[in-house]
């Protein structure tokens, strides 16, 4: 490796990213310019990275958490030669269509981890990151083995996020999580103390982690902290005291340096107190090869690690590959077929949730990196299977997760894990608590991480809890969000084929919601075909011209099946459409759309939700029954009598349509 001074390293990443901002006009100088000599340390003496293959399998983890310092990465990841961020990249920072975005993309910029944008994503998603490591190296041994560090700021810490995954990572004692904190004291509307004085370091050990802290801007102090990190027993916690805006001759250390240009007079100030006398993006040649040579250092790590790995009998090399490439195995769909051919035969009036469990207790077998777990809600939402294994602090042999009652971090946590590669989350909560979840849930959308949702208590028929704990307006919002599927099945077959299309879908993440009533079997007719994967179906077909269209979700197929009984009796020519994922059909070609919500004249459709997003299948004058405002606390029966959601007011509800016609 070339001898350069680190000082003149650290510099490289403020130039750029200084220079960068000023011509984007537009970004945060403060964070790489005041943690250039954390980023220097770790990357260039401790950080196990390949720059030609940022997808090695055991390659460490580096979390940019305050993603609004991005030019900081960015910087590091053109030092060290990686392929996507030429300097025409740097040049191009927060331009349409460049792979330098305002904050880091993890699909669209090879080396970028995970995307970070809201504060306090990046450190819960490391957790899962760190977890997955563990959990991978208690099944395969030495060929993974590798750190996760994330470098995060007093915004991360501020977040609630952080709360949830501290106290799950210290407990679960992931030793080979180092988180790296920018403390400079200084957020968008001033000095740290407008807001907060907590002593972080204090909260960390409080939560049972290694926590110091050092100087910042003194390298030899922080390579000392990160070397005792990397030999603790807990995760560990370096609190890095910086300067944001380091070397800024006006506006270091204030928040002047945080979120905007320098300016033309303020960035040659600063450029001169730091020696650096370069023109924009300009980098020194001996400086440029000595961070190429660290990007090319971790070349012969990896070279080390593919022979060990090529030493692994031939179907364990191919097994591991397979579950880091996220594909899935062929024993998957047979397992769900054999479980439909069952439920045909054997039908069960139950709850979806538990025929969710039916499924995974036939998906589990067969699929090994299926890491199930549920936010201290295990016996509602039907998450564990029989003979399942915790994973408990140092023990990472088992396979199912006690998130504890923090469902953000939980998401979060998948998120990581999922990124990470190895395992296919899956974690379960109450469906209105997708709210406390949803910044995650985003993210997972955002980036096309494949994770599944098991949201149970989908609707009022949760019954006596309330309207505190009843979903409405959930299905809505979650079928809004791009790249999100959202599954509402209606009975244990519907539930076995939405599992196996949640977890086919490796380019997002997937809702089950889940009821916690036992529902009538809706199919009882052998079909091979996946129904439920064009969104909705002709469930019953009426008989000649149909008069009527009944559509529903979930237990509101029942609901319209009977509802067309007794509409057919009456002479009225009725089918019922069920729609397990309304968003799914909406997203099918024009002509497929046509031929499954039909051309009857009287279109109804029934689900205990909010009307939002129906008018797409019914017409804004077709009739819903459903919800128009929050729930209330009785038995699910009296909810849905009391509300109006029954046979009799889709009965009446078409007849009088029909008569009208």
């Amino acid at each position: 490796m070339a001898q350069v001074d680190h000082n003149k390293m650290a510099n490289a990443i403020r130039a750029l990213a200084m220079d960068a901002v000023q011509q984007a006009n537009s970004g945060h100088p403060g964070l790489p310019m005041g943690a250039a000599d954390i980023a220097t340390v770790l990357w260039s003496e401790f950080l196990k990275f390949d720059a030609a293959d940022p997808r090695w399998p055991d390659r460490d983890r580096f979390i940019l958490s305050a993603g609004h310092g991005s030019m900081m990465l960015y910087a590091l990841l053109y030092l060290t030669g990686n392929e996507d961020v030429t300097l025409d990249q740097i040049k191009k920072f927060r331009q349409l269509d460049s792979k330098t975005p305002g904050h880091p993309e993890s699909f669209m910029t090879a080396g970028v981890e995970t995307t970070t944008g809201p504060l306090g994503q990046g450190i819960a998603t490391s957790v899962g990151m760190a977890l997955a490591e563990r959990l991978l190296a208690a099944e395969y041994g030495d060929i993974v083995d590798h750190y996760t560090y994330a470098l995060c700021s007093d915004g991360d810490l501020m977040e609630g996020i952080s709360h949830e995954a501290m106290a799950l990572a210290g407990h679960l004692k992931l030793s080979k999580l180092i988180f790296l904190w920018d403390d400079n004291g200084i957020s968008i509307d001033g000095p740290l103390s407008l807001t907060d004085s907590v002593d972080q370091v204090a909260r960390f050990k409080a939560h049972g982690w290694n926590a110091v802290h050092v100087d910042g801007h003194d390298q030899a102090a922080i390579a000392a902290a990160i070397r005792a990190a990397q030999k603790a027993d807990a995760p560990s916690f370096i609190a890095c005291k910086t300067t944001i805006g380091f070397g800024a001759p006006t506006r270091a250390g204030t928040s002047k340096a945080h979120g905007e240009p320098l300016g033309a007079e303020e960035l040659a100030g600063a450029k001169k107190a730091l020696g650096w006398n370069y023109g924009p993006f300009e980098i020194p040649d001996d400086v440029l090869t000595a961070w190429r040579d660290v990007g090319k250092k971790g070349a012969t790590a990896h070279a080390e690690w593919k022979k060990n790995f090529d030493k692994l009998p031939a179907e364990q090399r191919s097994e591991f590959q397979r579950r880091i490439d996220h594909k899935r195995p062929a024993a998957m769909a047979e397992a769900i077929g054999k479980l439909k051919d069952r439920l045909i035969a054997e039908p069960q009036t139950i709850a979806t949730r538990k025929a969710s469990e039916l499924a995974l207790e036939a998906l589990v077998p067969v699929m090994p990196e299926l890491l199930i777990g549920s936010a201290d809600l295990t016996p509602s939402n039907n998450t564990r299977t029989k003979n399942a294994k915790d994973v408990k602090p140092g023990d990472f042999s088992g396979r199912y997760i006690h998130y504890g009652i923090r469902e953000m971090g939980m998401a979060a946590a998948m998120n990581g894990i999922s990124a990470h590669g190895g395992f296919a989350p899956a974690g379960g909560t109450f469906m209105c608590f997708t709210d406390y979840a949803r910044p995650s849930m985003r993210i997972a959308a955002l980036s096309h991480i494949p994770v599944v949702y098991i949201m149970t208590h989908d609707s009022i028929g949760l019954g006596e809890d309330g309207p505190t704990h009843q979903p409405v307006e959930h299905l809505a919002s979650l079928r809004a969000m791009p790249n999100m599927r959202t599954f509402r099945p209606a009975d244990a077959i519907e539930t076995a084929e939405c599992w196996l299309l949640a977890l086919e879908n490796t380019k997002g993440p997937t809702v089950l919601a889940l009821s916690r009533q036992n529902l009538i079997p809706a199919r009882t007719v052998a079909k091979a075909e996946n129904l439920c994967a064009t969104g909705g179906y002709e469930l019953i077909a009426a008989d000649g011209e149909a008069k009527v269209s009944l559509y529903a979700s979930g237990s509101e197929v029942e609901i319209a099946v009977i509802a067309q009984k007794q509409l057919a009796a009456k002479g009225i020519a009725t089918r019922v459409v069920s729609v397990p994922s309304l968003e799914l059909l909406l997203q099918q070609p024009a002509t497929k759309q046509d031929a499954i919500i039909g051309k009857a004249p009287v279109k109804i459709a029934i689900e205990a939700a909010v009307r939002f997003g129906w008018d797409a299948v019914i017409g804004h004058d077709g009739v819903f029954i459903g919800m128009t405002g929050f729930g209330a606390s009785a038995p699910a029966k009296d909810l849905y009598k009391h509300f109006g959601i029954t046979v009799e007011a889709v009965v009446e509800a078409a007849t009088r349509r029909h008569n009208a016609a």
